[in-house]
């Protein structure tokens, strides 16, 4: 994996959004794509002023629920997901624990195109870690498979995508491999980074265990996960108080906001109120 250092701004304002697709969302995993849509904002600080999912471009206002674009003063440039609670889910159901991760996977792209509509620079997914390996190899084979079609279809839309994870390990799914280089897709009009068999200790340890040299002398720019960029915020359902070893360098000066809804239970309204939570969050950075 190429390693370059992803600590600084993302240079590309988006001032305007082109949306190439909008989305419908109905009850198959597998979105139906309508006609090209433009999206433009009136130039306020966070350019979220046009109807979003649920709007112009996807009849019926099909999204998770009908719904309209709300306005912040003040957005988070990268947000980090942590999408627990699939299995607990799927228990509650009636259904199988490995069954929950295939109802994740909805969340998690209808997630993407809302952040794109936002103008959210950069998303991290936590797909799976080497803890989660220990798992039955049903659910192992079940969230891989997850995995992989979500970073499937990322690659199907506007996104600068890389993937991170050992793949040294036998549980790195191959389908993946291409992917671990930072790749632009279509416009690439946000960075979307998505963890696939990640360990904190393996990213950390990353250069130490295969010769990375930082020509810069900054150790963090030796980790493996050193193209993506620090966190703002970090949003984790499942109602868990943990980072679970989600990118501990990037996270360091992350704000942590709690759904206790169970992931495959995601709503927009969920993000909505975390993002007016951020409003009020007094950022410093420790100045």
């Amino acid at each position: 994996m190429t390693q370059q250092s992803g600590w600084h701004e993302n240079p590309q304002d988006r001032s305007r959004l082109r949306c190439r697709d909008a989305v419908i969302w109905s009850s198959d995993v597998t979105p139906k794509v309508s006609p090209t849509v433009d999206r433009s904002d009136s130039g306020m600080p966070c350019g979220v002023t046009a109807a979003g999912p649920g709007a112009a471009g996807r009849p019926g206002g099909q999204h998770t629920q009908e719904t309209v674009m709300k306005r912040f003063s003040r957005l988070p440039q990268h947000i980090g997901i942590i999408p627990d609670g699939n299995r607990r889910w799927a228990l509650r159901k009636g259904l199988k624990k490995q069954d929950g991760y295939e109802s994740g996977l909805r969340p998690g792209l209808e997630l993407y195109e809302l952040c794109l509509e936002l103008g959210i620079k950069e998303l991290t997914f936590y797909g799976f870690t080497v803890d989660n390996t220990k798992r039955p190899s049903v659910q192992i084979g079940a969230f891989q498979k997850a995995c992989v079609d979500a970073v499937e279809y990322l690659a199907s839309k506007d996104t600068d995508l890389l993937v991170v994870g050992n793949t040294q390990s036998r549980f790195f799914p191959k389908a993946l491999l291409s992917y671990t280089k930072r790749t632009r897709f279509g416009s690439g009009l946000i960075k979307v980074n998505f963890l696939a068999n990640y360990g904190w200790n393996w990213d950390l340890n990353y250069s130490v265990q295969n010769g990375v040299i930082s020509s810069s002398g900054n150790i963090i720019d030796g980790i493996a996960s050193s193209d993506i960029s620090r966190i703002d915020l970090i949003i984790r359902w499942g109602g868990g108080r943990r980072l679970s070893g989600f990118l501990p360098i990037q996270s360091v000066y992350a704000d942590f906001y709690v759904v206790d809804e169970m992931w495959p239970d995601y709503s927009i309204e969920q993000v909505y109120k975390a993002l007016e939570w951020y409003q009020d969050q007094d950022i410093t950075l420790g100045g």
